[in-house]
């Protein structure tokens, strides 16, 4: 199907005509319940989209849009077990991971849950033996550092929801998170932690990650030129994986081994043990509790109407701005400085999820697909790009993301947080116009003269698109909602563009040429003449300055 050929496209392009030229002060002018009208709250989970330059009638034309390319379907389906993922031949389950009744699921031929309940339960015994100071190292101390050794998602999500929830964090643990390759992660690291009390979580499904094969090769060499025994491998190694014979031949016992399944993709894995820091930082119970707002917010997009549905809105509206406004990017800001994560873990899940050119049937898709994600903490972007954002000229739809409540509370300082959050989102939308900067400049005592010269820096043309996602408190309850919220919107996109959301061909493509490479870089020279010029080159200068 040519997406941009149905009925409900085209319709969508009308509405375009129509509104281009109107800015969000005409919206709001001609509706000043518009807020009430464009904004949801799901367990005091706050969406306004009262900012995005739309009107109720787009929007009733996007909900068509979702109706006729069968968002509901591909829902139960998914929901269902069915091998959605096709290119691989799997079935997306991780909601399973956060499905906390005692019943099956997806459904009681197929049910997962028992070992889903056997994985929690191992879980919950290393989250009580550590927090608690019985699991002991080789030495018999206490474990007091835990290192979670992964990439991609099996780093960026327990990464993020640690550090967003620091301040429940048990205070006599302290995490890392290592990655990259670079020996600048990992070596600084070790040079200031202790054997005797280190805990390492290796998170790799296949166990065969080049990243986190050789960061965790490399951390079992630094204990044991301690430890000297391989038996205290046992002491200090946990893997989370779905190939647990590579984790016995690295030295970690059975009891050590935590299971994930193939039909939980990397960047939907934080709900599983690859959570495990996540749930020694904050307990069991805290993780159970993130597990429940997820669970939450996946009752809401299964049974909420489309038109009041949360993933679905957010999912129409940055349909809306890439395909019919333009918008090439969408700028993530957190305002609670414990969120500093959360632009990484949504470029992963947005971009690596549809970030596709082609559609599920392998035809080029007709329309272009996701949008750049980026962005930063906002107090921090507010000295940086949004100079960019106000008089930069580019359409950059915003997702604003704050917390009422500090988690570290200290006098006087969330009032003037949330002040600029919601500063930031207003300007944006409403600029300054001529004539306000003129009255403004000649309330000033400026001349005629003076007013003239400085007039056009004064004018903010406003018109930028924002949401504003607002939680109480930033508990793990409120950000399992907040990331299933953008799982699920993430999801309803790569439907109606006609993407698997579910595979990632583009980053095997990378990993096979670096493995292709590696050994040319350590001097083997018979693969010379199949490289471009390029690549040569450069291992050339690699050979010459490097330490390979």
């Amino acid at each position: 199907m040519n997406l941009t050929l149905t009925t409900e496209w085209q319709a969508l392009q009308l509405h375009k005509s129509r509104l281009e030229h109107q800015h969000l002060r005409d919206f709001f002018a001609a509706d000043p319940e518009r807020f009430n009208h464009f904004s949801l709250e799901l367990e005091d989970l706050l969406v306004d989209y009262s900012k995005q330059r739309l009107d109720s009638a787009a929007l009733d034309a996007l909900v068509a849009l979702a109706k006729s390319t069968d968002v509901a379907g591909w829902r139960d389906r998914m929901f269902a077990g069915e091998k959605i993922n096709f290119s691989e031949d799997r079935a997306v389950l991780h909601t399973a991971l956060r499905h906390t009744a005692f019943t099956p699921f997806p459904n009681a031929d197929e049910d997962v849950m028992p070992q889903v309940r056997a994985v929690r339960q191992r879980m919950r015994d290393i989250v009580e033996r550590v927090r608690s100071g019985l699991w002991r190292g080789f030495k018999g101390d206490a474990i007091q550092t835990v290192v979670n050794i992964g990439i991609g998602g099996s780093d960026l999500g327990p990464k993020l929801a640690t550090r967003a929830l620091s301040a429940v964090q048990h205070p006599g643990l302290k995490f890392y998170f290592v990655s990259n390759l670079d020996s600048a992660h990992l070596a600084p690291l070790l040079e200031k932690l202790d054997p005797r009390t280190t805990l390492f979580i290796v998170a790799s499904k296949t166990f065969t990650t080049q990243e986190t094969s050789l960061n965790a090769h490399t951390a079992r060499t630094w204990l044991m030129a301690a430890a000297m025994e391989e038996w205290a491998i046992a002491k200090h190694f946990i893997a989370v994986t779905s190939s647990p014979g590579k984790a016995h031949e690295f030295g970690i016992p059975e009891a050590n081994i935590l299971q994930i399944w193939d039909w939980v993709g990397g960047r939907y894995s934080l709900w599983s043990a690859v959570g495990l820091s996540v749930a020694l930082a904050i307990g069991m119970h805290g993780f159970e509790r993130l597990l429940e707002g997820a669970e939450t917010m996946d009752k809401h997009f299964c049974n909420t109407p489309l038109e009041k549905n949360m993933p679905v809105l957010l999912a129409l509206i940055s349909i809306w701005n890439t395909n019919f406004l333009g918008a090439e990017t969408t700028a993530v800001l957190p305002y609670n400085e414990s969120m500093r994560h959360l632009p990484a873990f949504l470029q992963q899940l947005e971009m690596e999820s549809n970030g596709k050119t082609v559609s599920r049937d392998g035809e080029p898709l007709t329309c272009r697909a996701n949008p750049i994600v980026w962005g930063e903490i906002g107090v921090n972007g507010q000295h940086a790009f949004f100079q960019l954002l106000h008089q930069g000229g580019w359409l950059i739809p915003c997702d604003f993301v704050v917390a009422a409540s500090s988690d570290y509370p200290l006098p006087g300082h969330q009032a003037p947080l949330l002040a600029n959050c919601l500063a930031q989102s207003a300007a944006l939308a409403f600029g300054k116009t001529e004539a306000q900067a003129r009255s403004e400049l000649s309330a000033a005592g400026l001349n005629e003269a003076s007013i003239t010269k400085l007039l056009p820096h004064k004018v903010f043309a406003g018109n930028q698109p924002s949401t504003t996602i607002l939680m109480p408190s930033l508990d793990p309850f409120q950000l399992g909602m907040l990331l299933a919220l953008y799982e699920h919107k993430v999801f309803v996109q790569g439907v109606i563009w006609g993407i698997n959301s579910f595979d990632q061909w583009g980053v095997e493509l990378g990993k096979q040429l670096a493995n292709r490479l590696l050994p040319t870089l350590k001097g083997d020279l018979s693969h010379d003449a199949q490289l471009d010029a390029s690549t040569s080159g450069l291992i050339a200068y690699f050979r010459r300055h490097g330490n390979c």
